[in-house]
C-alpha cells in the first residue's frame, strides 16, 4: 500500500495544518505524532506491527475552535480512509436508530471508493481508447461492421487497404457475431477506412463533440424490498451486487452528444476494466491499517449518574462503541474488517458533563487528551487574514466575480476581530464561527447591491464597520438574536 506521506515529519504535518488552522498547537502536535506513528508502525516487522495499538485521542474545547477542521484537514493531508460521524446519533442496540458498527460500514465505502477512483486512473488511457473506438461505430455504424466482417473473415493484414491492426477494436469491444452467414470475401475499402480515420481526427479535435449519438448504458436497478423494525439494507449487510443479474444489468439506450457520451463510454470502460474484488481488498487493508474515524460529540452521551429517562440510552451507545474501539471483527458487504488498528479521534466541548463521566473502560481506550483554548482577538484576526481560505480572502474573491472590489483596512480588521471577542464573551462563545454572522452582517449591503456598483471599489474603514455594527453589539438583548 502506498502512503503519500512516508517523508513528512511531525514538523511538517502541522505546518501543512497552520496553513488552514489558526492556534491550537497541543492539538495539532497530538494529531500529528498519531499520524507520524501509523507510518512507523508499517515499517516494523509483522508480529511487531500487530502488538502496537493506536493512541485515540480525545480533544476536548468549546465549539468553534477547530476539533472538526483538525481532522478534516488531517485527512485530506494522509489521503487515508476518514469519516466524521456525530455520537449522538447512535443507539443502543435495541433501541431505533443506526447501531455503532454502521460507521466502519461507511468508513469501508469511502475506502472502496478512493481504491477505485485510484485504479480507476491507472486504466484511463486504456478505457479512452476503447471509447474512441466505440463512439467511431456510432457515428459510422457502416464502416464499423464492414470492419468486423473483414476481421471475421480471417483476410490477412496485407489484403487490406491499411493494416487491420492500426484500426482493429480490441477483441473486449467488439461486437457479439451476427447470426447471418459472413461473406468469405468481405474486405475494407479504402474509402471506408480513410472516413473512419479522418473521423478519428475530427473526433480527437473536438469538432464533433455537439453531434448527437445514441448510446446503450448499463441500467442497474435494485429490487423493492420492505424492510421492517427500521432496519436498512446496509445493517441487514445484504450485498444485492450479485442479484444484479436477476433485477438490473439491463441496457438502456439514451441519446447524448458525442462529448457527453465519450464520458459515459470511459466510465462503463474503466468500470469493466477494474476488478472489484481487488478494490474490495485493498480497500479492507487500507482501512484497517490507515483509517480514521473522528466521533464529534462525543460529551453528549457521557452520563451522570443522576440522569434519568432520555439518557438511559447513552452508557449503551458507550459500550456498543467500546469493542469498535477495543478492536472486533465487523461484516461489511465487502467482507469483515478487524477494528483494533483503526485511529479513533473522539471531541467534545465537555460544557455539561466531563470526559471522568465516560465509562472508565472508554476512557482507557483514549489515553491522549488535549484541551484547545478559547479564541482570543489575536487570533480572530489571524483567522480572517492568514489561513488559505481566510474568511477576508472568501469575500473579496466571491464580490470580485461580481466586479466588485473590496479594501479591507488594517483597523477595520482589528474592530471585527474586537467585535468578536465581546460578543463571544457576553452571549454564547461559538467560536470562529461567530466571525461568519459578523461578516455576512457587514457586507450584507455590498453583496446585495453588486450589480448596481460593478466596477466599483469599496473601502472597509473602521468607520464603515461601526456603522454598520456598533448599534447591534451595544444593544445586547438584540444581538442575542442577529449574533
Amino acid at each position: 500500500m502506498k502512503i503519500e506521506l512516508d517523508q513528512l515529519t511531525p514538523k511538517q504535518i502541522v505546518a501543512e495544518l497552520d496553513k488552514y488552522i489558526i492556534g491550537q498547537e497541543k492539538a495539532k502536535k497530538a494529531v500529528a505524532i498519531a499520524l507520524r506513528n501509523r507510518m512507523r508502525r508499517q515499517r516494523l516487522s509483522p508480529e511487531m506491527r500487530d502488538e502496537v495499538a493506536p493512541k485515540n485521542i480525545i480533544m476536548i474545547g468549546p465549539t468553534g475552535v477547530g476539533k472538526t477542521e483538525i481532522a478534516r484537514r488531517l485527512s485530506k493531508l494522509c489521503g487515508a480512509p476518514f469519516i466524521k460521524v456525530e455520537a449522538t446519533k447512535y443507539t443502543e442496540i435495541g433501541y431505533v436508530g443506526r447501531d455503532v458498527e454502521s460507521m466502519i460500514r461507511d468508513l469501508v465505502s469511502v475506502g472502496v471508493s478512493m481504491v477505485k477512483a485510484e485504479l480507476q486512473e491507472s486504466v484511463r488511457l486504456e478505457a479512452e481508447k476503447r471509447a474512441e473506438e466505440a463512439l467511431l461505430d456510432l457515428l459510422l455504424p457502416g464502416i464499423g461492421k464492414a470492419k468486423e466482417e473483414a476481421q471475421a473473415s480471417g483476410l490477412p493484414a496485407a489484403d487490406l487497404a491499411q493494416p487491420a491492426a492500426d484500426f482493429a477494436q480490441p477483441p473486449e469491444l467488439k461486437p457479439p457475431q451476427s447470426s447471418r452467414a459472413r461473406q468469405p470475401g468481405a474486405r475494407v475499402s479504402p474509402a471506408a477506412t480513410g472516413t473512419r480515420e479522418k473521423f478519428r481526427e475530427k473526433l480527437l479535435r473536438g469538432e464533433l463533440d455537439d453531434k448527437v449519438v445514441e448510446v446503450s448504458t448499463t441500467k442497474t436497478q435494485l429490487p423493492a424490498i420492505e424492510i421492517f423494525s427500521g432496519t436498512t439494507l446496509e445493517e441487514m449487510d445484504v450485498n444485492l451486487g450479485n442479484l444484479s443479474s436477476l433485477f438490473g444489468g439491463r441496457k438502456k439506450r439514451r441519446k447524448a452528444t458525442v462529448k457527453r457520451a465519450r464520458e459515459i463510454l470511459i466510465a462503463e470502460e474503466m468500470d469493466r476494466l477494474v476488478d472489484m474484488e481487488r478494490v474490495a481488498e485493498l480497500a479492507i487493508e487500507r482501512v484497517e491499517q490507515m483509517g480514521i474515524i473522528f466521533i464529534d460529540e462525543i460529551d453528549k452521551i457521557a452520563s451522570k449518574d443522576n440522569r434519568v429517562g432520555i439518557d438511559v440510552s447513552r452508557e449503551g451507545v458507550q459500550r456498543d462503541i467500546l469493542p469498535i474501539v477495543e478492536g472486533s471483527k465487523v461484516n461489511t458487504r465487502y467482507g469483515i474488517v478487524d477494528t483494533a488498528h483503526i485511529l479513533f479521534i473522539a471531541a467534545g466541548a465537555f460544557h455539561m458533563s466531563k470526559p471522568s463521566d465516560l465509562m472508565p473502560e472508554l476512557q482507557g481506550r483514549f489515553p491522549l487528551r488535549v484541551e484547545l483554548k478559547a479564541l482570543t482577538k489575536e487570533d480572530f484576526k489571524q483567522i480572517l487574514t492568514q489561513p488559505r481560505n481566510a474568511l477576508i480572502k472568501q469575500y473579496v474573491e466571491l464580490l470580485r466575480t461580481e466586479g466588485v472590489e473590496l479594501d479591507f483596512l488594517e483597523e477595520a480588521i482589528d474592530l471585527i476581530s474586537e467585535i468578536a471577542t465581546e460578543v463571544n464573551s457576553k452571549t454564547e462563545n461559538i467560536g470562529a464561527r461567530r466571525l461568519h454572522t459578523i461578516m455576512e452582517l457587514l457586507l450584507e449591503e455590498v453583496s446585495y447591491n453588486s450589480t448596481d456598483i460593478k466596477g466599483q471599489r469599496i473601502r472597509i474603514t473602521k468607520g464603515y464597520v461601526e456603522e454598520r455594527l456598533r448599534d447591534i453589539v451595544q444593544n445586547q438583548d438584540l444581538s442575542r438574536f442577529i449574533l
